[in-house]
């Protein structure tokens, strides 16, 4: 019952940081435009409309830039990598997913991520050091646990997410940039509240940061959620536990990863040990004890 209990609890968890964040975007839209013109029913309007174009231009080429950005290697047949080949195509079949495309990354670091905006277009992607240094049952359980990201969409909701942090970073500069403007030029609106002015302004500085905090939030959230579906799908949650352990303890990071892909992956690539509110994945000692609680 633990195990299904943790799924129910991170996906409702997710909905409301989600939702928080949607309507967060909206606020900063609104101040940006009541600091400049004193009006927000503009921002209210111009950001969705915004926020749409730019998060429909980055689904549809994020795939293909997250694969060659970490210089991962396509296997097209299953003579190329039998034991891999397998274990994706049974796990997907558990999953009740179509397979996903199986890509290769020549690291030494154990680690694996996957992408895709839908379970038809999806990829799944393995160091060689994952295959090498785990064993096969950790290896079926690292796979569970990205096959599990595709089946619970959630490359689309980093995609997405990660897009409106970009949104916000652009407002947050284009909002302080005609401020600045028409700061210079002399030209204010004397009928804005004081307070919502104030409020605004800080919004304005503080939006990047607070998005990021947000977007990381949600990441870590799903790697809970991964974990315990992961662990559904093999029926052995002490093989996914193993498998984080191992890689946990590995200080080499990938050196193909970036600080843009580095919340895909299975645990941190980049190795930093930034626990807490800065972190693009939860503590893996808080994943392991959860795992081994199931």
């Amino acid at each position: 019952m633990l195990l299904y209990e943790q799924i129910r609890k991170n996906k409702v968890k997710t909905v409301f940081i989600v939702a928080g964040f949607v309507l967060f975007v909206l606020l900063v839209g609104a101040a940006i435009s009541y600091i400049n013109y004193g009006d927000a029913l503009q921002g209210l309007i111009f950001t969705p409309v915004f926020s749409l174009f730019y998060v429909g231009i980055v689904i549809m080429s994020s795939t293909g830039i997250v694969m060659r950005m970490n210089h991962a290697k396509e296997i097209t047949s299953v003579e190329q990598h039998r034991f891999l080949w397998h274990t994706v195509e049974n796990m997907a079949m558990v999953a009740r997913v179509p397979m996903p495309r199986v890509f290769i990354i020549n690291d030494p670091s154990p680690n694996a991520f996957a992408t895709g905006l839908n379970p038809e277009k999806a990829a799944v992607a393995v160091t060689t050091g994952l295959l090498d240094r785990l064993t096969r049952e950790e290896v079926e359980g690292v796979i569970a646990h990205e096959v599990a990201h595709i089946k619970n969409y959630d490359v689309r909701l980093s995609t997405v997410t990660l897009a409106l942090v970009s949104v916000i970073a652009i407002m947050s500069d284009i909002g302080s940039r005609m401020l600045f403007f028409r700061s210079v030029g002399g030209r204010r609106d004397n009928n804005q509240n004081p307070i919502f002015l104030i409020v605004g302004l800080v919004l304005l500085v503080l939006a990047p940061i607070i998005a990021t905090l947000i977007n990381l939030a949600i990441s870590r959230n799903r790697e809970f959620l991964a974990d315990a579906s992961g662990a559904e799908l093999t029926r052995n949650p002490e093989a996914l536990a193993s498998a984080l352990e191992k890689i946990a303890n590995v200080e080499t990071p990938v050196k193909e990863a970036s600080s843009a892909s580095a919340p895909l992956y299975f645990s941190d690539p980049l190795k930093k040990k930034i626990s807490g509110l800065l972190s693009t994945h939860p503590n893996p000692v808080e994943r392991i004890n959860r795992l081994r609680q199931m």
